[in-house]
């Protein structure tokens, strides 16, 4: 079976990349299990040594054999095998390794007995130790010659960066940064604790007035974003034996190369396939990459002027007591968190609103990495719903949020009912509210596939969007509801579809006589859930797909504009609308549908 391009795939990776054609990959990113333990939902992270390692062995030999003339693997390993692994690479399999990358991280899992580990193995073989693609300019930072110092010698083009990589989510103004990255380590002495596995005693460089003149150490997408920069180019391929979160699939989309994964896990790969379907080439990584120029610096620098950008300004001292609060304890300190959380959302939400970084799965990562940082305890769900509870309550009305989403009415037609069918199918099964599944990670994604089925070629953000919207108009028909009339007309059978109206109305569509989904379209012959595989699939979703001969029929409504706009002056189309599509509801009740209770008329 041949294997298509921009896929994971859910299965063996041993065996997926017996399916590929030799030397077809570019670059092969791979962050296997490290046999530490870890609780995955299907594979057993607690081999024996040896099995471990003769199973790495071969896997990176599948890795090998995929890999063009010119290509480069990149393995992410912990310390316990990094070493054999390297041995393994080297001098087994003849690849050849150019760097042994530190990447020190913050936040580490704390240890009491030993040192705390804060950093992760980055090793970097290419096949070929001549001819190799290493695009330094993509990923070069400017010099300490040019922050600092002020050195007429510093290459306006920058260096390369070291070989040991400090990232953290969340940092203070007055660190420079590049696309994410710290560039220097002595501007963050707090990050390298003398608890911590990674040291950093500063080299007595030249510029430095000791030198005596005679003598001369869920993956983050900019991390992925500087290795596919650096070793590969656009439109070629980038491999992920163990797609995991989907990172390096997510990067290499946006960063416009061709892509391929595998994944044991069933629902992780689903899971994948929901996030790229939300990504558009050229989409800009996750990440906090403020531009070096007008970024603070050391202090004392010489070039740079200090930056007006939000800092989260957070006690160490602050930071250990909240991470102390049990769970239980949350709810109870919310006047405490909302300050965090509010600083947590003014770093992430680029000016939308609070609903917008709760729909929008790129905002609502970096929200979440942010909450991380600071040391709110809990998960991804809690988070959010701290967020949630602070828009509610007015915590977040200081925080400027100038944009606004525009999704236009006529775009969201062709998917806003996919929105509410899947929220009524995921409410129905698992008792919860529209902020329920925005707010669980878990619940969302299971919504966005199922929205997905019913009308595909979308984002995540704009399915999401859709359910909020259906939500809104609701609301906003409440006024009216006991002044509207809602009679349908006869209905037609969905074979006769075209004898509809092609103006603007409500409809009702009916399945062996049975209630299915109210909605209302501009064009009641064109409406976009009337096409044969868009109804097939919403029917499918609600369990509709095994009803043998089933007669469908199709009821409308005429919505005369002209005629709202002469009642009276508390309503406008819009309300009215809102207001016809209730009634409808409450008449009928059909199965699709978010229904409202609401008072007779």
């Amino acid at each position: 079976m041949a294997l298509v391009l921009d896929r994971v795939y859910q299965g063996d990776c041993i065996a997926g990349m017996a399916k590929l054609a030799e030397g077809s990959v570019d670059l092969v990113f791979a962050d296997p299990p490290f046999n530490i333990g870890y609780d995955y939902d299907v594979y057993d992270d607690r081999r024996a040594p040896e099995d471990y390692l003769a199973w790495s062995k071969r896997w990176i030999e599948g890795v090998k054999r995929v890999l063009k003339p010119t290509g480069t693997f990149w393995l992410a390993i912990g310390d316990e095998y990094a070493a054999e692994l390297k041995v393994l690479c080297t001098k087994e399999l003849g690849l050849h390794c150019r760097n042994w990358v530190i990447w020190f991280y913050t936040f580490g899992v704390h240890c009491k007995q030993k040192f705390t580990r804060s950093h992760a193995h980055l090793l970097y073989f290419v096949k070929n130790p001549k001819e190799f693609t290493f695009n330094s300019l993509a990923i070069r930072v400017p010099s300490a010659r040019e922050l600092v110092y002020a050195d007429k010698r510093a290459n306006p083009a920058g260096r390369t960066p070291d070989d040991t990589w400090m990232m953290a989510p969340v940092l203070p103004p007055e660190v420079p940064t590049r696309e994410g990255f710290v560039l220097r380590p002595q501007d963050i002495p707090t990050r390298f604790p003398a608890d911590s596995d990674t040291w950093y005693f500063s080299r007595v460089a030249g510029t430095f007035n000791e030198r005596g003149g005679w003598h001369g150490c869920q993956m983050p997408e900019q991390l992925l974003g500087r290795i596919i920069r650096a070793c590969c180019n656009e439109g070629e391929i980038v491999l992920d034996p163990f797609a995991g979160s989907g990172t390096t699939l997510a990067v290499a989309k946006k960063l416009s190369r061709n892509y391929l994964g595998f994944e044991l896990s069933k629902e992780y790969a689903q899971n994948i396939e929901d996030r790229l379907a939300g990504i558009k080439p050229g989409d800009a990584l996750i990440g906090f990459a403020e531009p070096v120029r007008s970024a603070p610096v050391t202090t004392g620098g010489r070039r740079l002027e200090r930056t007006s950008a939000v800092p989260l300004d957070v006690s160490r001292s602050a930071l250990v007591a909240r991470a102390n609060l049990s769970l239980g304890q949350v709810a109870v300190a919310n006047g405490e968190y909302s300050t965090v959380v509010a600083e947590a959302f003014m770093a992430a939400h680029e000016g939308y609103s609070a609903d917008r970084v709760l729909a929008d799965p790129a905002l609502n990562d970096r929200f979440l990495e942010n909450c991380r940082v600071l040391g709110i305890p809990g998960e991804a769900k809690d988070w959010n719903r701290l967020l949630l509870n602070a828009r509610k309550r007015g915590d977040l009305a200081s925080i400027d949020t100038p944009r606004r989403t525009r999704v236009l009415r006529s775009t969201m037609a062709a998917f806003l009912f996919a929105g509410e069918m899947a929220w009524r199918k995921v409410s129905d099964d698992r008792k919860c509210s529209l902020d329920d599944i925005l707010c669980d990670p878990t619940l969302a994604a299971r919504f966005d596939r199922l929205a997905r089925d019913i009308a595909p070629g979308f984002s995540s953000f704009e399915y999401r969007w859709a359910a909020l919207s259906v939500r809104k108009d609701a609301k906003q028909g409440d006024g009216l509801i006991r002044r509207v009339t809602a009679t349908l007309a006869r209905g037609v059978s969905m074979s006769k579809k075209d004898k509809l109206p092609e103006g603007p109305g409500h409809y009702l569509i009916t399945v062996s006589a049975r209630p299915f989904f109210v909605g209302f379209s501009e064009s009641l012959r064109g409406c976009p859930l009337f096409f044969p595989d868009r109804l097939e699939a919403a029917l499918e979703a609600v369990g509709l797909n095994a009803t043998g001969d089933r007669h469908i029929e199709i009821r409308r409504r005429n919505f005369d504009f002209d005629a709202i706009r002469r009642k009276a002056s508390d309503g406008d189309p819009v309300q009215w609308k809102a207001a016809v599509r209730a009634k409808l509801l409450d008449q009928h009740t059909p199965i699709a549908n978010i229904l409202y209770s609401r008072p007779a008329a």
